[in-house]
């Protein structure tokens, strides 16, 4: 039984179209798609753009699926193996992949961006960006694996060592998943929300009072967010910036004679890299990084519009989204 993908034709508008499988090249492989996850990006895509969106494009980079069909040259896999997807292909030779970090391949292809991605029931992928999964570990959790990559590319540029404590700004998906996997890092992470139901459900704090963080991380796109963080740095005290701003609001106020005289560090996170959907599907596996219990919503993929407006309003907590699913 055919059913359509979404697809985005202009910024603002998206269809939703019967589009050919496209078979797996020598390299790829056709993944049937059990469930995609939908976060603030998804929005932001659809809605108002982004920097890296090439229209028209099929969205959706948190994807799980089956292998249907498998390119010649494809080794190591199986059909009918479930899998998880990296949604970046890498060239593998610039300085930033032999570093480790093909997040920042100067050729980088991001699925739902570049090229298309899982909103839809099947996307066809590079075999070398495909992970298989646990065994026991079910599609909807292991979906997660995609946004607890970025928290854990965060965590890592962040240096949270055992012992230290974390400010974590937003207690949405990201925050909680931060979190989640700072306390399984050993760290004692805080999160500051003003969202009564999101502070709850993490057990965070609605101002961070007078306390001091090793680590502070930013998962709420908002400036003020981001004075309160530096605010509340501790000397030596590490600045993760890990969610964007509109470009109005690209102008936080950095005190450099604050980083200087108590010696701090400002660092970037983008994305992530391979081998953090590696780790992120083994810390959900075995329990370490508990996600089940964050999935609020599982819709139809042909209620995306209901499904981004209840992101946008922050009415629920994780959205999951399946391309076969009639109501």
């Amino acid at each position: 039984m055919s059913k359509p993908s979404v697809q985005v034709v202009e910024i603002g508008r998206f269809e939703f179209r019967e589009m050919p499988v496209q078979p797996p090249g020598d390299d790829e492989v056709l993944i049937c798609v059990a469930v995609t996850g939908l976060c603030r990006t998804d929005l932001k895509i659809v809605r108002v753009g982004h920097r890296d969106l090439v229209l028209p494009r099929v969205p959706g980079e948190e994807v799980v699926g089956t292998v249907e069909a498998l390119g010649r040259r494809v080794e190591g896999l199986a059909v009918g193996e479930r899998v998880y997807v990296y949604p970046g292909v890498w060239c593998g030779r610039c300085p930033a992949c032999r570093a480790g970090a093909e997040n920042l391949c100067r050729e980088m292809q991001i699925m739902g961006f570049h090229r298309d991605g899982g909103f839809g029931p099947h996307v066809t992928v590079p075999a070398k960006s495909v992970i298989p999964l646990p065994d026991g570990l079910a599609n909807d959790e292991a979906v997660l694996a995609e946004p607890l990559s970025c928290v854990l590319n965060a965590l890592e540029l962040g240096r949270l060592q055992t012992g230290e404590t974390i400010g974590i700004w937003g207690a949405g998906p990201a925050g909680t998943l931060l979190a989640r996997a700072a306390r399984a890092l050993g760290a004692r992470p805080v999160n500051i929300e003003p969202d009564r139901r999101r502070r709850e459900l993490v057990g965070g704090r609605e101002t961070p009072g007078e306390e001091r963080f090793d680590v502070a991380v930013v998962a709420v796109g908002a400036p003020d967010a981001y004075r309160a963080a530096l605010a509340h740095l501790a000397p030596r005290g590490r600045l993760v910036v890990f969610s964007g701003l509109p470009p109005a609001d690209d102008r936080p106020a950095v005190s450099f004679n604050q980083l200087h005289y108590l010696e701090q560090t400002l660092v970037g996170a983008y994305g992530c890299s391979y081998r953090h959907g590696q780790d992120a599907l083994e810390l959900i596996a075995d329990g370490r990084v508990p996600v089940g219990d964050m999935i609020s919503h599982r819709l139809p993929l042909k209620r995306l519009d209901e499904a981004l407006t209840l992101v946008e309003e922050r009415a629920g907590m994780k959205i999951l989204l399946d391309p076969w699913q009639e109501d």
